[in-house]
């Protein structure tokens, strides 16, 4: 089977592999039709943060089983699926209090294990998803992003009837944006430094949008003023500077749900540090996407999005290419964020 493979140089290779088969009965082998690169696969990319050398990524695809252990009895061949890319090991004490992502003991396709930048995977039923009949699985390689932004809605206690504001318009922030529009939210605002990801947030559901290269923190604050009261803030930049924006435009008792990854040292000056007390803020914090029962509503609660057609995708797609030519698409962004979502099409195979 064709497969990407990424070295520890940086460097990513189209390979002839062995195709993967069934070893355990709760297996299932999948062909593979999409995988989305993630942004937290640039730096295991470019920044040798992966666990191991060479890997292959790929944690968002979707695709058709192919077969089945003896003892998956619940899906097919033929059947639609998605990538439920964690894998607890449901007896640590974590996961049995149902904090999944917390679980001691977990594995991770894409990252602690190979993903699904290839043909064909074989995972345990528990990372799969099934999808509706007639679903496309171009959004079902959408699915994985979409919960976790749900997950961090969740954790708030939904949207309904707030004042939303995301800092951080990348893919995920997209479709924080989107889906809080979609779930009651009195107003979705949008904060970047990039103009064309504030353009995209206006079109799919942003009522406000901020570009925090050019307004300060004293600026989004004066110009939110009247929508300060039961704000929900969703940070998915996971940058220092997008932390303190938070905490500094905050309103009285807002919510913040800190989703974005962090890579540098967070210092918070006296002032910042004051508003989280003298606010009575509510700090959330947001890792992954998974609930009880296994793998969550959050799940559920993305399909309806799609089959409700509350999401627009295309707008959030940079290019849907074969393997030669996804590899020269994350080539080229040497290490940089992507500008929009970069999907691998495996569908012809080759």
């Amino acid at each position: 089977m064709k497969s990407v493979v990424v070295h520890a140089d940086s460097r990513l290779t189209v390979e002839e592999q062995p195709a993967p088969t069934l070893s355990a009965p709760d297996e299932v082998l999948v062909r593979i039709a999409y995988s989305g690169l993630c942004g937290s696969d640039i730096p295991r990319i470019f920044a040798s943060s992966s666990h191991f050398y060479p890997i292959t990524l790929g944690h968002e695809f979707s695709g058709h089983v192919i077969s089945t252990g003896e003892d998956v009895t619940d899906l097919h061949e033929g059947d639609a699926v998605t990538c439920v890319p964690l894998l607890p090991c449901f007896q640590c004490e974590e996961c049995r209090q149902t904090a999944y992502s917390q679980c001691k003991h977990y594995q991770f396709i894409g990252s602690r294990r190979s993903g699904g930048h290839a043909e064909f995977i074989v995972v345990s039923r528990k990372n799969l998803f099934k999808l509706p009949e007639n679903f496309s699985l171009l959004q079902g390689a959408f699915l994985e992003p979409l919960t976790v932004g749900l997950h961090a809605l969740k954790l708030a206690g939904g949207c309904q009837g707030k004042e939303v504001i995301v800092i951080g318009a990348g893919t995920i922030g997209q479709l924080v944006i989107q889906a809080a529009s979609a779930l009651g939210a009195k107003s979705v605002t949008a904060i970047d430094i990039n103009p064309q990801r504030l353009a995209l947030a206006e079109e799919t559901g942003a009522s406000h949008v901020y570009n925090s290269a050019t307004c300060n923190a004293d600026d989004i604050r004066q110009q939110t003023h009247e929508r300060r009261f039961n704000q929900l803030i969703v940070e998915t930049a996971g940058t220092a500077q997008t932390v303190a924006l938070s905490l500094n435009i905050a309103g009285p008792k807002a919510q913040i749900a800190l989703v974005g990854t962090l890579h540098k040292d967070l210092t918070l000056d006296v002032a910042t540090f004051g508003h989280i007390l003298r606010k009575e803020l509510t700090l959330l914090g947001s890792w992954m996407n998974y609930s009880s029962p296994w793998p969550g509503s959050e799940w559920r609660q993305a399909i309806q999005l799609f089959t409700e057609n509350k999401l627009s995708l295309e707008p959030l797609i940079a290019s849907v290419a074969r393997p030669q030519e996804f590899i020269r698409e994350v080539a080229a962004l040497a290490g940089k964020p992507m500008t929009g979502k970069i999907l691998l099409d495996m569908t012809g195979g080759r």
